[in-house]
């Protein structure tokens, strides 16, 4: 039995049903699990005591979306002034040459970005599986870092002599495919209370797969309980193309194959009408906003606010590097917010809002009732942010600063109770090894 008490916080932000802020707040933990809160917690039999002073307290980052295979081709020249499928087309080629080895470094970096920046929890839509690679080249990666991870197994099975995006030896045989869906939940996905990893099943788009595939999909996702993801109106050449193809809209489109409910999450939805908001909320679907890549893509603005007022499940996800050459949770609260403002007015979203969805909301998004909250039962995912420093000096209200003027890089962070990162620095990787191995595979990809 592991004890740890985090205590002297500035404000504990708990996230839980009355968001309780918590001055001069400790929180324990033992074995994994969150098992007091409050200020007045008893620190005996305690393991290691965290002193917080000068620090909020917050639940652990969620990430609901992103390519970590991605990582490794940030800033590519022929794809940085490209609309989306432009983009895709660029990149497909240097795809192509990915190793095993490629994916497990490129998510390694993307996840160390993100635990440096207070994530604890990332989901991943691998999508393309070049040269041998597997869905637990980025789970070990996943395991070294220490984050908790909902690997998703995407696909692509139209190329281009069949009138997809994608070149044909990117995609891979239908049968083929779920072959290996089933074969990673059996061997990877964990559905119990405090799992580090997850599988769900994820075509990558209603243009790199058939209609029979993404039914299938749906089809073996609840037969075996795990989730379904995919990307989904994310620009208007998404919704030109579905409107051609399947003569109706992307939302009518996934209703009418099973791709909507509880149990699925879609990307982007930038371009989500008022009935299809209706629809998600309607069935409980959720929602992986990735501000600062739509951005990126000149994709839009979502429509967040009418998301969350309607009851939509809304999450916040950086996106592939690829697309948005960052890995940042605060980063994408900050530009949801702005983005918010920008179309909406300045009362649209608070920081404080903007939390929730880093936090809370990315949990519920993910199906993950045991985490996104500093609450007696969760699992102890926490994250520690030093508000006495220069980003945060002058700040008046030390919660609204994360989101607003940051600090932007974690002290320390938590998963299942254990330190990932303390005192600014990863604990289960040697930092400059890991960059040092990602320039290396960065050179080979530009031979």
């Amino acid at each position: 039995m592991t004890r740890t008490l985090i205590e002297n916080a500035e404000i504990v932000v708990t996230m839980d049903a009355e968001r309780r802020e918590i001055a001069g707040g400790s929180v324990l933990m033992e074995d994994g699990i969150i098992v007091a809160v409050g200020t007045d917690v008893a620190a005996e039999a305690v393991d290691e005591v965290l002193d917080a002073s000068g620090c909020v307290v917050t639940p652990g980052l969620v990430n609901t979306h992103h390519h970590l295979f991605q990582t490794l081709v940030r800033a590519v020249p022929g794809g940085q002034d490209a609309l989306l499928f432009g983009w895709l087309k660029t990149l497909y080629p240097i795809f192509l040459k990915m190793t095993p080895e490629d994916f497990f470094v490129s998510a390694q970096v993307g996840l160390a970005e993100l635990a440096l920046s207070g994530c604890t929890m990332s989901s991943d839509h691998q999508y393309i599986f070049p040269n041998g690679a597997k869905l637990e080249d980025t789970v070990a990666a996943a395991e070294s870092i220490g984050v908790r991870f909902h690997a998703t197994r995407g696909s692509m099975s139209v190329g281009e002599s069949s009138g997809g995006l994608p070149p044909d030896r990117l995609v891979e045989a239908e049968p083929d495919i779920l072959k290996d869906c089933e074969r990673v939940v059996d061997a990877l996905h964990d559905a119990g209370d405090g799992a580090m990893v997850r599988v769900a099943l994820a075509p990558c788009s209603p243009f790199s797969v058939s209609t029979g595939l993404m039914k299938e999909t749906a089809g073996l996702a609840r037969q075996k309980g795990v989730m379904l993801h995919t990307h989904l109106a994310e620009n208007d050449e998404d919704i030109d193309y579905s409107l051609e193809k399947f003569g109706c809209r992307p939302g009518d489109y996934a209703e009418s194959l099973g791709w909507t409910g509880d149990d699925v999450w879609h990307a982007h939805c930038v371009k989500l009408d008022r009935a299809e908001i209706d629809l998600f909320a309607r069935s409980g679907t959720g929602v992986a906003h990735c501000p600062c890549s739509n951005c990126r893509l000149g994709s839009g603005i979502a429509p967040v606010r009418q998301m969350r007022d309607a009851g939509v499940k809304v999450g916040l996800g950086v996106d592939g590097s690829a697309s948005n050459d960052s890995g940042h949770m605060l980063s994408e609260a900050r530009q949801a917010l702005l983005l918010q403002r920008v179309k909406n007015g300045a009362d649209a979203m608070s920081a404080r809002e903007a939390l929730e969805i880093a936090t809370l909301g990315g949990a519920r998004v993910l199906g993950r009732h045991d985490c996104g909250s500093i609450e007696v039962g969760k699992r102890a995912d926490i994250a520690v942010w030093n508000v006495s420093g220069l980003t945060a000096a002058g700040a008046w209200d030390p919660v609204a600063a994360l989101v607003l003027c940051g600090p932007f890089a974690v002290r320390d962070l938590f998963v299942e109770g254990r330190p990932v990162v303390s005192g600014g620095v990863l604990t289960g990787v040697e930092l400059g090894r890991v960059l040092e191995t990602a320039r290396t595979r960065v050179a080979r990809l530009m031979g």
